[in-house]
């Protein structure tokens, strides 16, 4: 039995543009849909999605069978927490709040077994090794991890060229929400302002040989931060498509009915 390999961050290594989708419906049926329809990568969310170790497991074992790529990110960056979902099989991680460079290299030593890291070593219960039967679990798991770190405040982006450089950083994330909110912009996710900073970080995410990546649901800002350099970039979210997608079809309906001719009779 092999490790599995993680074709996300060979792509990103490679410099291959990834679009990705946010599942946040916390559903391992839905999950599964949306690993048929063609994303490269899924981000099963459990900052600000309901999920939390088992529905995160069932949806990785969900898309196990299909080519997009499961990202999982914690409620936080914490060593524990981290150390459960990598038993679990995350091989990709994007660990929020990140503003130094000292929080992102803790971030990486969660990733790694000692003398490297802090891992706790616990592979035989843990679904990463395949309970131990993939040989030399232990000395090469970390060959297949993918660590991106999302700044997302103005200390964050300040520090960002020792955050991006830290060793063992696959990519850097920019949270435009939060980013927006820090920067006294809240709710205005796509200023200009905010716009500009991101490309300012991507670029310097880039010289640093790094991954950038961000979400962006607006196509024409998408395409902004893919000139810029971006090379993973969520592009929505299952909520937003399912609640959009339900308030036209109710709204066509009722645009229908308002046209149509009253019935004849009393009924």
């Amino acid at each position: 039995m092999s490790l599995p390999q993680n074709t996300f961050r060979r792509a990103l290594a490679e410099g291959k543009p990834q679009f990705g989708l946010w599942a946040a419906l916390a559903d391992a049926y839905v999950t599964e849909l949306l690993a048929t329809a063609g994303f490269d990568w899924l981000l099963i969310d459990n900052e600000h999605a309901p999920n939390d170790v088992r529905s995160t497991l069932a949806q990785l074992q969900a898309v196990a069978a299909y080519a997009s790529h499961p990202v999982v990110r914690p409620v936080r960056s914490d060593a524990a927490l981290i150390k459960q979902l990598l038993d679990i099989g995350a091989q990709t991680l994007l660990l929020p709040m990140i503003d130094t460079a000292a929080q992102a290299a803790e971030a990486v030593a969660a990733t790694r077994y000692p003398p490297q890291g802090i891992r706790g070593v616990g592979s035989g219960l843990a679904r990463a090794s395949r309970w131990n039967r993939i040989p030399d679990y232990l000395t090469t798991a970390a060959e297949e991890l993918c660590v991106l770190v999302q700044v997302e405040s103005v200390q964050g982006m300040d520090n960002l060229p020792a955050i991006a450089t830290v060793d063992g950083v696959d990519g850097v994330f920019f949270g435009p929400s939060d980013l927006s909110a820090s920067m006294g912009l809240l709710g205005r996710p796509g200023d200009p302002s905010v716009r500009e900073a991101i490309c300012r970080g991507i670029a310097t995410t880039r010289d640093a040989g790094k991954a950038a990546g961000v979400l962006a649901a607006d196509p024409a800002i998408a395409a902004e931060y893919l000139a810029a350099g971006a090379t993973f970039v969520a592009v929505g979210s299952d909520t937003g498509l399912l609640s959009r997608a339900a308030a036209d079809l109710a709204a066509s309906y009722r645009k229908t009915a308002a046209s149509a001719p009253p019935p004849k009779g009393g009924y």
